[in-house]
């Protein structure tokens, strides 16, 4: 057997497994390319496409609002009747805005900013402005499908404007309907109630309902009226027809300036009435 030469023996202790890559040292060229790569990295635009913005612009390019005196901040907009006059001038045909409060059957400029210091209303900032109202309609049932309804008013200007409705009333910020049936029934009623006057909403007669015309009480100011209806039947009314006197609308509004020159309504004429097929069981709101 041969012997392995000396010269070609390796001793086990020293090898050393290379089990890595092979380590080469960095040159300065190297070390050149690699400072620009970083350079050029850092001062580039930063586009992330891995990550979305928590919360995303919507719309890209807002559309602009014209400001809306709502019923939160109808007071600081309008401080006086007159103010309220001031902005409405520019945005009305002058025609309308002088026959208010002096036509028979209107409202003036002072009911206008009252409803809108009570929040009953909003006024959308356009030429010309809309007013939005939230109205309550109850449908009084009777005995022998009689249905109660308004059949006029009487003006403290001393006018009367015809109305022939069911009981209507202007909603009040944050009331439910069921609150607005009652205080309406309360208010327009609670006259001649006798007894209890219990209030019962017919299950399931709730109807909402969204309409736009011009306003009667406010000539040249197009209204939007949102009308919440319902049919109810209230114990202790009268059998035949009635007239029932309101007191102030607004006599515990601390605005007595704009109260005095207000136009409210003094009397309401009552009468049961038979609802025509034709009509699909509903009234059409008229004024409010």
């Amino acid at each position: 057997m041969s012997r392995t030469p000396e010269s070609l023996k390796i001793p086990q202790n020293n090898i050393k497994p290379n089990l890595g890559l092979a380590k080469s040292t960095p040159t300065l060229p190297d070390l050149f390319l690699t400072a620009i790569s970083l350079l050029f990295l850092f001062s580039s635009p930063k586009t992330n496409h891995t990550f979305f913005p928590k919360f995303l612009p919507f719309p890209p390019k807002p559309r602009r609002f014209l400001r809306t005196p709502t019923m939160s901040n109808s007071r600081s907009a309008f401080p006086t009747p007159q103010a309220l006059s001031d902005w409405l001038k520019p945005r009305l045909p002058s025609e309308s805005l002088a026959s208010w409060g002096v036509k028979p059957g209107t409202k003036n400029v002072h009911n206008l900013w009252l409803e809108l210091s009570e929040g009953e209303i909003s006024l959308l900032d356009s030429s010309p402005p809309l007013r939005t109202v939230n109205v309550v309609t109850v449908r009084i049932l009777g005995k022998d499908n009689l249905v109660l309804v308004e059949s006029r008013q009487e003006l403290s200007d001393g006018s009367v404007r015809d109305r022939f409705r069911p009981l209507s009333e202007k909603m009040k910020p944050h009331e439910t309907t069921e609150e607005a049936v009652v205080r309406a029934v309360k208010e327009e009623l609670g006259s001649v109630v006798v007894d209890s006057g219990t209030v019962r909403i017919v299950p399931g007669s709730y109807r909402k309902k969204l309409e736009e015309r011009n306003s009667v009480s406010y000539p040249g100011l197009p209204a939007r009226y949102v009308l919440h209806s319902v049919d109810a039947w209230v114990e202790g009314l009268p059998e035949g027809d009635f007239v029932t006197e309101e007191k102030e609308e607004y006599e515990d509004f601390d605005g007595a300036r704009g109260l005095e020159k207000a136009v409210s309504v003094r009397k309401h004429y009552w009468k049961w009435t038979k609802l025509a097929r034709s009509c699909g069981a509903r009234f059409v709101s008229s004024e409010t």
